[in-house]
Parts: structure tokens; sequence; C-alpha cells
């Protein structure tokens, strides 16, 4: 069992746990919530070994071993695959040494390490290895890439194969599912389900917390308190005892009210009865649930729209995708006022080109696109935080989209989304991905949009920012047409689903736990022809491996050559630029000095054939480089 007595944790000034108690059994299943900046991941470092108690005691079983998932990448030239296998360090200790084994050829060992090999499953391995990265949305040729080819988030997802990977009794998973979609978090919460250690998870997808834990942690001012359940066993606990307080109830009075109001008006137009029972039953799960946030820093509304057009947007034939490339064909989508969709379908089917298409980012291939004449959208997508200007503090990018409004205005604003004080003032250089996230929000809230396209809106938000955007998208008089793996979200906010898949976009008559199913059987239907792809490649591709390491050893000594020889050259021309330094001296050109002077003329003269005869060198040896490297790339 894991065993916390009398813990004090600090880091510089900031106390981050005092004196707290905490005991885990083997085996349980474990979320860590708690506010940002609260010291979660400070525990994990905790549990790695990686920080020593400021005071009291930390007890693990000195026999088990850890997991946990990195957040570096360390080896951008590993293929993908190897580099998911080398979570397994103990595989790759036998790995390596049977290879010494046999190549010593010493009989004994090698039977041995053979038996320590088929005892740690090694003969599965690499099987196990790309069943991993499948479930995490990773295709068969992907699996031969190298890792550096990947981008950032797919990078996290090796990371995340390489912990599952890993033999382990106590796996430690710090925002797994940041980086995921919703197809890959539903396989994830199948893994986890049947890991047979010990869990301890950090998230804010509450959906993914219920489906996985059975205890929730809750760090909370410097204290641990266990409670046993998910994380909605977690809120009903903590609003039961925090319903005692006046101000809780004060503040569930409130939200009862807009909640009820908001589920009359819902049930009034709903038209799907499954979806709509579905909606209404999270609802009003949502009120019984409002006094567990009632601390909570964020409270905000999208300001109302000044005018509003209807149709919204109206998308008619659309022949959407990238260049030449179309992705989705025949698309027909009306958005009108009120509308609350949710788009779901596998990664990489074309949920984000429409979006980026209904923003205005890309232009339709083909059809029609028109927009109302009082559009105004409001778009959230993750590159957008990398748009925010680095040097300016949230108050003044607010106060450039609203130069004329009073400052005290523009502070109470962002004071809902905890933005306050000198906060308010300091450049978003300095900010986390959850806070760029919040302002980004903050800046659509403000600009009266009538249509929201959000794509991934909660990556990066805590659960209380998360409840605080459902609150306010509940609220909100427009359109909403949202992407996103919070399921929690989607059941709270949205009346009907669009299915994106095999190059469609088409009304999805279900719920989530439907989609979980069509899902199922939609990888089903993949699967043969991948695995017939796959297989028909196999030969082609290995031979294209061989021939491209013949050609990467034809190409190893000429990059030695052209190395060598710049090397030489950039010496010479080091020689070259003192000696001209040394004859700008006009003292050097008096008579007294004339044997020194005609000694570096000839040196001149000498450095400078040299240099002619390694460029001419340099640039024939990179000619050769340069013939033999477009070979590799196309036998590759």
């Amino acid at each position: 069992m894991i065993r916390i007595q009398h813990l004090t944790l600090q880091r510089g000034p900031q106390r981050l746990l005092e004196d707290a108690e905490l005991t885990l059994h083997t085996g349980q299943k474990v979320g860590l919530i708690g506010a940002n900046g609260a010291g979660k991941s400070t525990l994990f470092a905790l549990l790695r070994g990686e920080l020593s108690p400021d005071a009291g005691d930390c007890q693990l079983p000195p026999d088990w071993r850890i997991a946990h998932m990195r957040q570096e990448v360390d080896d951008l030239e590993r293929r993908a695959v190897d580099y998911v296998l080398d979570g397994d360090g103990y595989l790759r200790r036998i790995q390596c040494e049977l290879a010494a084994a046999e190549a010593a050829h010493d009989g004994a060992a090698i039977a041995r390490l053979h038996t320590e090999l088929d005892n740690a499953d090694g003969y599965t391995a690499d099987a196990r290895a790309r069943k991993l990265l499948a479930g995490l949305g990773f295709a068969t040729e992907q699996m031969e890439r190298r890792v550096g080819d990947f981008s950032g988030g797919w990078r996290m997802r090796l990371n995340l194969a390489q912990a599952l990977m890993c033999p382990s009794e106590l796996l430690l998973l710090d925002e797994p599912t940041n980086h995921l979609d919703l197809d890959a978090i539903l396989w994830l919460e199948e893994w986890l389900k049947g890991y047979p250690g010990t869990l301890l998870l950090i998230s804010h997808d509450r959906d993914f917390l219920d489906a996985v834990v059975d205890h929730v942690a809750h760090l909370e001012q410097r204290k641990l308190t266990l409670y046993r359940g998910g994380y909605s066993a977690f809120e009903r606990t903590r609003a039961e005892r925090l319903a005692q307080q006046q101000q809780a109830y004060e503040k569930q009075q409130a939200q009862r009210a807009h909640m009820e109001s908001f589920i009359r008006r819902f049930k009034a137009q709903a038209t799907k009865a499954r979806q709509a029972q579905s909606r209404i039953k999270a609802l009003e799960r949502l009120e019984e649930l409002a006094p567990a946030h009632v601390d909570s820093p964020f409270d905000f509304r999208f300001r109302e729209a000044d005018k509003v057009s209807s149709p919204l947007l109206d998308l008619a034939e659309g022949r959407l995708g990238y260049g030449d490339k179309a992705v989705l064909e025949k698309v027909k989508l009306q958005l009108v006022p009120g509308a609350r969709i949710g788009l779901l379908g596998p990664n990489g089917a074309g949920k984000s080109t429409l979006i980026k298409t209904l923003a205005g980012e890309l232009e339709p291939l083909g059809g029609r696109l028109a927009r109302g004449e009082n559009l105004v959208v409001g778009y959230f997508a993750q590159h957008q935080l990398d748009a925010l200007d680095a040097q300016a503090s949230p108050l003044l990018h607010l106060q450039r989209i609203a130069p004329g409004e009073r400052e005290q205005t523009l502070r109470d604003f962002l004071g809902g989304f905890d933005f306050r004080g000198n906060r308010c003032d300091e450049p978003v250089g300095n900010f986390s991905g959850g806070e760029k996230a919040r302002l980004a929000l903050a800046l659509i809230a403000w600009g009266k949009p009538n249509l929201l396209l959000l794509d991934e809106p909660t990556n990066h938000l805590d659960l209380e920012m998360r409840l605080a955007l459902t609150l306010a998208l509940q609220d909100f008089e427009g359109a909403v047409l949202v992407v996103s793996h919070d399921r929690h979200l989607l059941k709270s906010t949205t009346d009907e689903f669009l299915l994106v898949a095999d190059g469609r976009v088409q009304g999805f008559d279900g719920d989530l736990e439907d989609y979980a199913r069509w899902l199922v059987d939609y990888r089903a239907r993949q699967a043969p022809a991948a695995e017939a792809a796959a297989n028909g490649d196999k030969t082609d591709k290995r031979a294209q491996r061989q021939a491209a390491a013949a050609l990467r050893q034809q190409l190893a000594p000429h990059k030695r050559q052209a190395d060598k020889l710049e090397q030489e050259l950039g010496r010479v021309q080091e020689k070259l630029a003192a000696l001209e330094i040394r004859l700008g001296d006009a003292a050097l050109y008096e008579a007294a000095r004339k044997d020194e002077l005609r000694e570096l003329l000839a040196e001149q003269a000498a450095l400078k054939g040299r240099e002619g005869e390694l460029e001419e060198a340099w640039l024939e040896a990179l000619e050769t480089l340069e013939a033999l490297q477009t070979q590799l790339e196309v036998g590759a």
C-alpha cells in the first residue's frame, strides 16, 4: 500500500501540503483532483522518488515498479513502435544481454536468457506495443515512422503508450486525455479498467474519472481527503457537506432556477426522445451537484448578440478539404439560432475541417456557403492560444477589442475568468495553457457572438472552469457547434449529434453510449482492410528498408568526406581573415618591413589557392551526397 503520514511538501516559498494523511491500498484506482497549482504533479514527483518530504513520511513497497507518463521526448530518431517498446526496460535489458551472449556464442547464457524472455512475454512484445498504438489512434504505417515526424500532441500519445507498455505495480498518469480524441479516450478507459496494479490519475475529465476510478483524493487547503466512488460520488458527498453553509445554499438556489428554466426550454424544443431524456437527466444531475462548486473562482456568461440572422450559416453540396484533396463531400448543414450540435466521428474523419470551413479559415472546394447578414462567429481552436500576444496582458487584449469601455468594466468581466488583481496586468507569455484557454474564451465571450464554433474547448481547463463553461453554454441564446472529448460537456450542452465519417456528414440518431457501440463496429469494419493493406505492403517495405540501408552505407563515407572538407575549409578561411587584418596595417608597407610583407603576401596566395581547391572538392562531395540522398528518399 501507499501510506502518507503527516506529510509536508513545499515548493520555494509556497507550501503545498501540510500535515497531510492518505492511505491507498493495493489495486485501488484513485483520481487525484484539486485546483491548478495545488500540488498534484508535485505529489507525483514525490511518489516517483524525485522529491523528498519537507516533513512526515511517504512510504511505498520497496519492490514496486512505477510507470509514469513522461512529458518530454528524448529520442526523435527512434521508430515509434521501438520507442513504445523502450517502456519495458526489463525486456530491453534481456534483449541486450541476449544479443551479447549470441555474439559470444555462450550457449548456457543464450538458453537462460531465452527462458527469461519467455517469462517476460518478450515474444509477444512487438504485437502488444502495436496494439497499444492502434488503440491510441496510430495507423499501421505511422508505427514505422520516426518519433520526430510526429507533432507534439502525438508525441504525448507515444509517451502514454510507453507508460502503458511498462510492467508496473503503480501507474501514475498526469492528464493522459489532454491530447486524445473521444475514440482514444474510450479505448483508454477499457485498458485502465483491466489494469491490475494501483492507479493514481490526474484528470479534468469527469466522465473519464467516473468510468475508471473507485476513489477520489481531493487536494484542498493543503490537505488530502479520500472519497469513496468516482467523481460524481465525490461531488455528491462534498455537496452535502457544503450545502450546510449559507453561502452554498444561496448559490444553489440561483443555479437551480437557472437550470429549471433551461430544462423547460429544452423540453419544448427537443425532437429526439432518447437524446432528450439523456440531456434532461444530465441537467437534473448537474442541478443536484451545484453546491459542490460553491467555491469556484469562475462565473461568466457570453454577452448577448446585438442582432441575429436566420439562418446564420447555410452550407449546400459542400466539398471540403485542403488544396485539391477533398476530405468531406456533399455536406449539407444549416445553422439557425438556438441550434445545439455536437460533432462525433473517428480521428481524422474531418470534424476540424468542417469547423474551420464554417469559421472561414478554409474556403470550400465546392458547393455553396451562405453567411447570414448579422452573423458574428466566436471560434475557439487550440492554435488560437499561440496567436495571443505574449507581451500583452489580459486587460490589454480586451482593451484592444473594446477601446471605448471603462477599465473597471473590463476588469470585472475578466474576474469571471479568474483574472483578478495583478493577474490582469501580467504578460500572457508567462501563462499556462489553461490560463491562455480561459483568456481566449473571455475574448470570444466579450465579442457578442451569435454562433459559437468550438474545437476541443476544454483542453487544459480544470474541472471548475469546465463546469463554468457548461453553465455559460446552457445560457447562450445563439447556435453552438462543438467538437469535444469531454462527454459531460456534450451531454449537458447539445441536443443533437452529427456523425462525420467516411467522407460524409450525417445526423446521428442516438446518444454517446450508442456512439461508443457504433465506434466498436466501425473499428471492426476497418480492421480487415488495414490488415490486408499491411500484409500486402510487408514484402515491399522490407525490400525498401533493405535498399535504404544499403544506400545509407553508401552515403556515410561521402558525408564524412564532405564534413571533413567543410571543416578544413573553415580553418583556411579563418587563417585568411586573420592574415588580411595584418595586411591592413599601414606600417607593414614601410621599406624596413618589405621582407615581412613579401612573406605575408606569399602566404596569402598559398591560402587562397588552398581555399579554391577545398571549395571545389567540397562542392563536388555535396553534389554526390545530394544525388545519393535523392535515391535514398525515393527508395525509402
